[in-house]
């Protein structure tokens, strides 16, 4: 792994934010890869995940034999979320913004902190950026704020606008957490944590992650459990700091790229239409939180954009390389067909 390198700048929090425009001192993880003179590639973080398994089967030879953006001939930049990965979250910042004090950031805020990140590792275009999960929302983002900044975006099991369905899911990890015994308003011991509410959150978060037909089939077989409960146990038993848990959540709940174009009303068809990067929205069949009928209402309005679907039992999990290896090797070539690589 490379070292951990931290970008640090001092930010305007958007409108959204809470609390609004203010100047907050953010540190952004990032790791670089490859020539500064080679095309440009950003990668930013999702849900919960580090920099270190934010899509490595794209880039990195040890996570695939032939990587289709190897270093040699990219440039490749790896980016961590606020409040979550390794970039400033409740957790690791230190006071004012402390834990339950660390403010409510949006998508906008982490563009305009990786758009600055590029501005002084002398990018000038993005060849490519591409997300998974909050990673696939944040390519819509970027593309939506900075339609000359990216030539083409990748929207793996994302969407430009978070639905009413998606949002009331996350209702439920949420309150999991703020009702538990031991989150105390967010209060809790740093050193302790909210382990109670963190496993909560866990277990109800498991069920939407995958889909009806891999319980079905009993999926968790197939990496070595001998039945659900060792493999929730074992997978979905807590993770992550409850704070930056709630945080990363909340930005989730906010996605919508019509915010940056007041003038569309919220006219979604409107703000997609701005867009000028040629884009591959890429859903999984049976994902949960980002359905592909979604996606295939975005594609319609999208000037140059191209809807391909994993068929899969692997939910979510499936489009940032967590499905079978024959999802992400559909991933990975269509992706390279996409690209004209």
């Amino acid at each position: 792994m490379p070292e951990t390198q931290f970008f640090e700048h001092s930010l305007t929090l958007s409108k959204q934010s809470l609390p609004a425009e203010q100047t907050f001192p953010a540190r952004l993880a990032y790791w670089t890869f490859g020539d500064p003179s080679s095309p440009a590639v950003l990668l930013p973080s999702c849900y919960g995940g580090t920099l270190a398994n934010t899509l490595p089967f794209l880039y990195d030879e040890k996570a695939h034999p032939s990587p289709i953006l190897p270093p040699s001939k990219y440039f490749v930049i790896v980016t961590g979320l606020l409040s979550g990965s390794e970039s400033s979250s409740p957790h690791n910042t230190p006071a004012p913004f402390d834990g339950p004090n660390f403010p409510h950031t949006t998508y906008e805020d982490n563009i305009r902190l990786q758009y600055a990140l590029c501005q002084k590792l002398g990018v000038k275009k993005l060849f490519l950026y591409a997300g998974f999960s909050m990673g696939g929302q944040q390519a819509y983002h970027i593309s939506a704020l900075y339609p000359s900044f990216v030539e083409h975006m990748i929207c793996l099991a994302g969407s430009a606008r978070t639905s009413w369905h998606n949002w009331c899911f996350l209702e439920g990890p949420r309150h999991a957490i703020t009702c538990s015994k031991d989150y105390h308003d967010g209060n809790y011991d740093p050193k302790v944590g909210a382990p109670a509410g963190t496993r909560a959150f866990s277990r109800v978060y498991s069920a939407w992650a995958l889909s009806q037909g891999w319980f079905r089939e009993k999926c968790w077989e197939q990496l070595g459990h001998k039945d659900l409960e060792s493999y929730l146990e074992a997978n979905w038993s807590g993770f992550g700091d409850a704070n930056d848990l709630l945080r990363l959540l909340w930005t989730w709940q906010q996605g919508d790229i019509t915010l940056y174009y007041p003038e569309d009303h919220g006219d979604l068809a409107k703000t997609l239409g701005r867009i000028e990067a040629k884009c591959l929205v890429f859903p999984s069949r049976t994902d949960c939180y980002f359905p592909p009928e979604d996606n295939e209402e975005e594609v319609k309005h999208l000037k140059h954009g191209e809807l391909r679907v994993i068929e899969t039992v692997w939910g979510h999990l499936a489009g940032g390389g967590s499905g079978t290896k024959e999802d992400t090797e559909y991933i990975i070539q269509e992706v390279k067909r996409f690209l004209k690589l």
